[in-house]
């Protein structure tokens, strides 16, 4: 089973912002500065999810 089905971004955006998330002790909100910087806008509230 894809733990990716039915969502809005690629898994490996999802991913990258979970790494970013996990590995720097960001808070939600840097890591939504970070995908922006990159071209994705997404809203915290996505992440935490």
């Amino acid at each position: 089973m894809n733990a990716f089905t039915w969502k809005h971004f690629e898994a490996h955006m999802i991913l990258m912002a979970v790494r970013w998330y996990l590995r720097y002790s960001l808070r939600y909100r840097d890591t939504v500065e970070w995908l922006e910087e990159r071209g994705v806008r997404v809203a915290h509230t996505t992440i935490m999810r």
